[in-house]
């Protein structure tokens, strides 16, 4: 495999050319250090064995198992054995852009938006791909890898194509082995409205009396519209993404606790403190202190101009 399009500047990985996507394999024969990320990472295994360490605990990994992480989480691998991971990494920046619509889709809005959050998950999801879901999601893998050498400006639709391809035969294989508990039917589209108004204005004091009413809705109705789609109630999922931001604050800025707490919403301490630790398993200190040298951040280099 050539060498993937990612440069290290103060110990963060940067997309070096404007990448929208990556894709590459990865072969791990010891262990590979916990870490943590600030854009979405899906790890699908291709071959060997090994562990993968998580607040979710240890799991053992086989050919097909896929680990889907939301920005922030911690992970590593132990144990391994010629532990072959095909890697998927896409910013959180794309995903609000481009993917913007999979809000709305009851299959992909699920895996990639509320699943991951929902039943304690805390930012994580798993499944398994059977022999031939696996052999069609290596192809658009494959195809995305192909792609990290060629230009963006040319190949954008067809960088996004292959990624929108790869995440829907996950987003099937999610449905089947969850059921009913994705959801049938397309997401109301109040719910859609609600996550951006949260998202664009965590620092604000939401209330839910007043988000029901930005929405024109009846606060029980909102409840439960947001739920059934989701998961979680409104004001829930705000806390999940207010802790997804601090995490990326603590790790790319030198702000202090007290004022990244203020900047997501939190001004009492205590409150965040307890927020944090629930969704991490650390607090925030020792988050910080933990992974600020090993945190990776998909940002285009600084030394090299985005091309749009």
């Amino acid at each position: 495999m050539d060498d993937p399009p990612v440069g290290t500047a103060k110990g963060l990985l940067y997309f070096t050319d404007g990448s929208l996507a990556y894709a590459g394999h990865y072969i791990h024969d010891h262990d590979h250090p916990v870490h943590t990320h600030s854009f979405v990472e899906i790890a699908v295994v291709t071959g060997g064995r090994g562990v993968h360490r998580s607040l979710d605990g240890r799991r053992e990994l086989q050919v097909g198992e896929v680990v889907l992480l939301r920005p922030g989480v911690w992970h590593g691998y132990e144990d391994c054995r010629r532990l072959d991971v095909y890697n998927c990494c896409f910013s959180t920046e794309l995903l609000q852009r481009e993917l913007a619509w999979t809000r709305e889709d009851p299959l992909m809005g699920y895996l990639l938006w509320t699943g991951p959050n929902s039943m304690q998950r805390r930012g994580l999801l798993t499944t398994r791909l059977d022999a031939q879901a696996l052999k069609a999601s290596v192809v658009h893998l494959d195809a995305l890898d192909r792609l990290n050498r060629e230009s963006v400006d040319r190949h954008r639709g067809d960088i996004i194509g292959r990624l929108t391809l790869f995440l829907s035969q996950l987003a099937r294989a999610v449905a089947e082995q969850r059921g009913s508990e994705t959801g049938t039917g397309p997401t109301h589209p109040a719910v859609a409205q609600a996550m951006r108004l949260l998202e664009a204005r965590p620092a604000y004091r939401w209330t839910l009396t007043e988000l029901a009413d930005e929405l024109h809705l009846a606060p029980r109705y909102l409840v439960r519209i947001f739920k059934n789609a989701t998961g979680l109630p409104p004001m829930a999922y705000l806390a999940q993404h207010r802790v997804e931001k601090a995490a990326y604050l603590l790790l790319h800025t030198d702000q202090s606790i007290t004022h990244i707490g203020r900047a997501v919403g939190w001004a009492d301490q205590n409150h965040f403190a307890r927020r944090f630790k629930a969704h991490y398993g650390l607090t925030a200190t020792t988050y910080r202190q933990r992974f600020t040298h090993h945190a990776v951040d998909l940002q285009p280099s600084p030394h090299t101009p985005i091309r749009a």
